[in-house]
């Protein structure tokens, strides 16, 4: 698949993997994985959990050792010059592990006092990250969504060139998840790479500039989200419920651009090559016919029906 060119970051790579692979026991977590993150980039590493995105990340921040392939990440190796590597990257883990009664600036100063490099004024990431008024409160008294701010101030704390987010927004409520969609912007205002994992197909289409699709130790597919969509041809839908139950879904099998009509238990589902054409016809019937259309909507090809085109299954948790 042929990789879009992006605006807004440089073509230097920053992390290069050829062909690694990873096995525990009998079992293949990553089977010969090859791709490059170029600078300024949010890349993302999307699939089911279990498909391997954790202990590929993981190899590359040097925390684990391939068993075969090369790694390339600001032109170390992790697994030779690991030490040198971590001065230079932040990492959000899958599970953020601290002492539960540390108060959140006494968190940021003991991270940065790991680092050679972190900056003197390491708890400007309160101001930053919308925690000034959290600076005294413990750990374990703060809720989810600001655990997570507290995970991205400590891994922002050695101001990386790189940062590794995995899972970002796994356990968060969907507000908290979108304020996090708006920090990982705003970090890449501010010039940062990113490596984002994640098991939510929006949370990839929303955020990253290009997605590799990975699933049982394999990427299947890697591109911007827009072209692996586009690439798909996939059919857009458009559902709706009718309140008289003797209108037949035959006659919906007429309506313009529509190639499949799917009744389900919430309404019916009218696949078609141009919703836009699909959506008029289908009023106009309903206006002619004098039946009633209610909770009309349309849906978009999504990263999603990528997924469960490629592998033929939906996404599992």
């Amino acid at each position: 698949m042929t990789t879009a060119p992006y605006k807004g970051f440089n073509m230097s790579v920053i992390v290069k993997c050829e062909h690694l692979t990873k096995s525990y026991g009998d079992l293949i977590a990553v089977n010969d994985v090859s791709f490059r993150v170029e600078e300024g980039e949010i890349f993302g590493l999307v699939g089911p959990n279990g498909a391997g995105k954790t202990t590929l990340i993981e190899m590359i921040e040097g925390l684990r050792t391939p068993d075969s392939g090369l790694i390339k990440a600001l032109g170390l190796d992790p697994t030779k010059q690991g030490d040198e590597l971590k001065e230079r990257i932040g990492v959000l883990l899958q599970t953020t592990s601290i002492q539960p009664d540390i108060k959140v600036k006494e968190a940021l100063r003991l991270f940065a006092s790991f680092y050679q490099r972190a900056p003197d004024n390491a708890e400007e990431l309160l101001h930053t990250l919308s925690l000034e008024d959290k600076a005294d409160s413990r750990f374990k008294k703060l809720s989810g969504g600001l655990k997570q701010r507290v995970a991205i101030a400590l891994a922002l704390v050695n101001d990386p060139e790189i940062l590794f987010l995995d899972e970002l927004t796994t356990g968060l409520d969907p507000q908290a998840r979108r304020n996090m969609w708006d920090l990982v912007e705003t970090m890449r205002t501010q010039g940062k790479t990113i490596f984002l994992t994640t098991h939510y197909m929006e949370e990839a289409e929303k955020l990253c500039d290009r997605v590799g699709i990975i699933d049982y130790g394999k990427i299947i597919a890697l591109d911007t989200p827009r072209n692996l969509v586009n690439n798909l041809s996939a059919e857009s839908k458009v559902t709706f419920n009718i309140e008289d139950k003797d209108v037949a879904t035959s006659k919906f099998e007429l309506v313009g651009a529509v190639s499949r009509v799917e009744k389900v238990e919430d309404g019916i589902i009218l696949y078609t090559r141009d919703g836009n054409v699909t959506l008029q016809e289908l009023v106009r019937l309903a206006d002619k016919q004098k039946f009633r259309l209610s909770n009309l909507r349309t849906e978009s090809p999504s990263l999603d029906d990528v997924f469960l085109t490629l592998t033929g299954r939906e996404m599992r948790e």
